[in-house]
């Protein structure tokens, strides 16, 4: 909130609508000098596992590659705290090529989220995490936690199987009882009629 007022003079100084821009302010980080003047903007969006770098601007660009360094630390964070796998950008600024940003080809663009597949231009992308290892590590450890669940209901189908088959044959056992003890009460105290 501090640099809002030079944000808002930064994007209206790059002719973008500034009102639309404030709805988005929690996307961008900001940089400064050493002696705390703003430096620049890079907006930041994530959406699940990917993440969005939009809107760099300075005010001044000789200060631009300085300001991206402290962006990608900064950038490097926040995607593995919210397990990030792939970075993207449309920005051809030879600073994200050295960091190893790559023109993303039809395989890799199919991966880009819908919610951005309607932005114009070229995409660039840098992998931080092997997404279809973890996809496929997250995929085993469901089935062994699956067949691990499977296992245990066979069980206790098993054991309850066998509780209803002892129930069964003692509830047997307990008429069987009954029937013999009212026949033998039957057979050795007759009723009589009371005449």
């Amino acid at each position: 909130m501090d640099d809002l007022d030079a944000l808002k003079s930064l994007w209206a100084s790059m002719r973008l609508p500034v009102d639309e821009m404030e709805k988005r302010l929690t996307e961008f980080q900001v940089a400064e000098t050493v002696d705390g003047q703003f430096a620049g903007a890079l907006g930041l969006q994530i959406i699940r596992q990917h993440a969005l770098l939009h809107r760099e601007d300075y005010p001044n660009f000789a200060d631009a590659d300085a300001a991206r360094e402290l962006f990608w630390e900064r950038i490097q964070k926040l995607s593995a705290s919210h397990g990030v796998f792939r970075v993207w950008t449309q920005d051809r600024s030879p600073f994200w090529t050295h960091l190893g940003f790559l023109p993303a080809n039809a395989e890799i663009l199919a991966r880009l989220p819908p919610e951005w597949s309607q932005l114009e231009g070229h995409w660039f992308t840098l992998q931080l995490k092997n997404e279809d290892a973890i996809n496929d590590a997250l995929a085993n450890q469901f089935a062994g936690f699956s067949e691990n669940e499977k296992k245990q209901s066979a069980h206790v189908m098993e054991q309850s199987q066998t509780l209803k088959t002892v129930i069964t044959v003692v509830g047997f056992a307990i008429g069987i009882i009954c029937i013999g003890i009212a026949f033998y009460l039957l057979t050795m105290h007759p009723i009589s009629t009371g005449r």
